[in-house]
């Protein structure tokens, strides 16, 4: 089995540098030509068999680009969601406390929203589900950056610091083999 993982297209608050969680916003047409140069990869690839999809509307897009070019059935799962980053959502990615709130994994981002330790267990869930399920097939994830960063600890350990560090560009492709 493997596991491919994706981040959704690019968003206008992406661009702008905008903490982007919990807020359900649509792909700007850069992230729209992203999804379709990603399903052109997938297609070209030819054994992705499944998409297990976050709900939010960037990501669905992004898996529906995706579906129309190769055919392959989208299963939505609530569980891979963005990360609720709290009072920090739609502020500048710079703005004082951000990131070292990412480095108190106990602590709710933005005082309201999720704490790492919530985020990882519903992301490690679905990730213990999907494999128990779908041993038998190759799963394109299809989900966003907070969420990518978990499932990349999921596979290989990270220090705090790596953890809070690493990036995932928008419409990259990563594959994990189990």
């Amino acid at each position: 089995m493997k596991i491919y993982s994706t981040r959704h297209g690019q968003t206008d608050h992406n661009k702008n540098e905008l903490i982007l969680g919990a807020t359900d916003v649509p792909l700007n047409d850069t992230g729209i030509e992203q999804a379709e140069e990603l399903a052109e990869k997938i297609a070209e690839l030819g054994e992705v068999d499944l998409m297990i999809v976050s709900p939010m509307k960037r990501a669905q897009t992004t898996a529906a680009a995706i579906a129309e070019k190769t055919g392959i059935r989208m299963i939505t799962d609530e569980r891979l969601r963005e990360w609720n980053y709290g009072q920090f959502e739609q502020k500048s990615r710079f703005t004082e406390g951000f990131a070292e709130n990412k480095l108190d994994f106990g602590a709710r981002m933005g005082k309201t929203g999720e704490s790492l330790l919530q985020l990882s267990h519903r992301v490690y869930a679905a990730l213990d589900d999907i494999i128990e399920k779908y041993n038998d097939r190759n799963v394109l994830i299809v989900s966003h950056g907070g969420v990518c960063r978990v499932i990349e600890t999921y596979f290989n350990d990270m220090t705090a610091k790596e953890f809070a560090g690493w990036f995932m560009g928008n419409c990259q492709l990563i594959e994990y083999k189990i």
